[in-house]
């Protein structure tokens, strides 16, 4: 019975090893090979090679083979074509430094139903005798640095092997190098082999250029995209005079980018549009939500606003409401350039009634903030309007020096281990701050929303760790982190979140954003009122402590 049941297995497994394999399959498996070999051999890993030109060279193989017992073969014997991998011996280090292994995952070495266990050997021998020094492809400083990549200024969409470059090369870039893979929505391997055939065989050029763009959005990273000209083939390159905030899938009207423009059509700050060129602005949404970048829902709407209402079209239709009246009108787009866009003065600081201290952190620098803190040192509060994106660097250490009694970590870094690709290493804490007897009494209240960013975002990290402190507002974009940007091939430049940023304790921000202790959200009514409501909070918790 035992042996019965031994040759059945045999056989189901050559079965299941000779029979046919899709293009798909094969061309995923040979995705993650070229990838790995590509950071973790040393014949590769020191340029010595051409590795796009190895790809375009496997590639009719890879097509020739039409069964895993084939493909196996083929991926073999370019790997011995590579020259002998030599047992590594790792110079002994001093400084231990402690990993971080949530996006690691070298599994598929070994269960590949496409790879035979002489493969999945090779591969795994590799892997324990990757190089562990300099590498010709990528540097770390501290965030990924891609580098020595070759640009194809020629490029054509229309050229399959380099559309499968562009692909192979992204994937494994992410797979390897994106710190918050582990909090994607959907597993990156799954997202290898759905957009494959996008890759393969595109319906058109759009179909190309919406792939590229879809496959970074996927990413789920705030800072995350490809960007390429093309985008406005498609979406339009005319703009509209106003800016807008989605609230309740409703498009309010909340800035005038040019007033006399806006004129023009009659566009008022707290119209609320309701359709575009007949569709709901809701379906509209829904409809882009592919195409715009962000980690969370709210960053989301704040990126998507270009997808609803750029056009190629100069006018177009809307439908909004104002003073309870829904109206239909054709209104006008504009180049960029001709918008002409007003840029409104605003106060750098100010006291505002009942003794309460403002800074817009946008605007402010290092050296202004010695006289400001000066003049605010014996208010009630300090309100913190972080909405912006602060131009000055480190300003968020250079205000900590005035909030802080004594030093103090408040944020803890991940970044890129050169010695194994896939895994991050654990940063010392960040501190700033000094033994400061005289530091701020009064509240330190922090205004956040989604456009609280990246650097704005670290920055609420920081000043959140001042004693008294309180956050008022919204999720912001939950995109914390330098950036890597790099061109994926010529006309395809992309961006996404190089290292990654936590806690002291190791609490995440990226996706979640840093959580405020009072939420508030603008309202349709408080913005056709012309009131700033996260401000009126902070101005009201500054007051009474509620």
């Amino acid at each position: 019975m035992k042996k019965a049941l031994l040759i059945v297995l045999v056989l189901l497994f050559q079965y299941s090893f000779s029979k046919p394999i899709t293009e798909t399959q094969k061309l995923a498996a040979t995705c993650k090979v070229w990838g790995f070999l590509k950071f973790y051999h040393p014949n590769v890993t020191d340029g010595s090679k051409n590795w796009d030109e190895q790809l375009f060279q496997i590639l009719p193989k890879v097509e020739e083979a039409q069964t895993a017992e084939a493909f196996s073969l083929v991926i073999e014997n370019w790997i011995v074509s590579l020259g002998e991998v030599k047992k590594y011996e790792a110079a002994r280090s001093t400084v231990k430094k402690e990993s971080f292994d949530k996006n690691f995952d070298l599994s598929w070495i070994s269960k590949n139903d496409l790879f035979s266990k002489s493969l999945s050997k090779k591969l795994k021998f590799i892997e324990e005798n990757r190089i562990q020094g300099k590498q010709f492809y990528y540097i770390s400083d501290p965030y990924i640095k891609v580098q020595n990549e070759v640009k194809y200024p020629d490029f054509k969409w229309s050229d399959k092997n380099l559309r499968l470059l562009a692909l192979f090369r992204y994937w494994n870039q992410m797979e390897y190098f994106f710190p918050y893979k582990y909090k994607m929505d959907e597993n990156w391997d799954t997202v290898l082999i759905e957009m494959l055939p996008r890759f393969i065989a595109p319906e058109s050029e759009k179909d190309f250029v919406l792939a590229m763009r879809e496959i970074s959005i996927k990413l789920d990273d705030t800072h995350a995209s490809t960007q390429t000209n093309k985008m406005f083939d498609y979406f339009g390159d005319k703009f509209t005079p106003f800016d807008v905030v989605f609230i309740d899938n409703k498009a309010v009207v909340v800035n005038l980018k040019n007033d006399s423009l806006a004129k023009v059509d009659d566009i008022r700050i707290g119209d609320v549009i309701t359709k575009v060129e007949g569709k709901t602005v809701e379906n509209l949404i829904n409809e882009n939500l592919k195409y715009a970048e962000g980690s969370n829902r709210p960053a989301i709407l704040k990126n998507i606003y270009w997808a609803v209402f750029n056009g190629k079209t100069e006018t177009f239709e809307i439908e909004f409401n104002r003073n309870n009246n829904t109206l239909v009108k054709t209104i006008k787009r504009y180049k960029y350039q001709n918008l002409k866009i007003q840029y409104k003065d605003e106060e750098k600081w100010k006291l505002l009634e009942g003794n309460i201290g403002y800074i817009d952190v946008e605007s402010i620098n290092k050296d202004e903030l010695p006289a400001v803190m000066e003049q605010f040192k014996n208010t009630k509060a300090i309100v913190f309007d972080a909405r912006k994106y602060p131009q000055e660097p480190n300003i968020e250490e250079d205000i900590a020096q005035y909030l802080y009694p004594e030093e103090k970590a408040y944020a803890k870094f991940i970044d890129v281990d050169l010695t194994y690709p896939g895994k991050f290493t654990w940063r010392e804490d960040q501190k700033t701050g000094k033994t400061n007897p005289d530091y701020y009494k009064g509240k330190v209240i922090i205004l956040e929303n989604e456009k609280t960013q990246s650097h704005g975002e670290h920055l609420v990290m920081c000043l959140q760790a001042a004693p008294n402190a309180t956050i008022i507002g919204s999720q912001t974009a939950g995109a914390d982190g330098g950036v890597c940007k790099y061109e994926i091939i010529k006309g395809y430049p992309t961006i996404f979140t190089g290292f990654g940023i936590f806690y002291p304790n190791r609490k995440e921000t990226q996706r979640v954003g840093i959580i405020p202790d009072i939420e508030v959200k603008p309202t349709i009514l408080g913005v056709q009122q012309g009131k700033d409501e996260v401000l009126d909070r902070a101005i009201l918790f500054a007051k009474n402590g509620k």
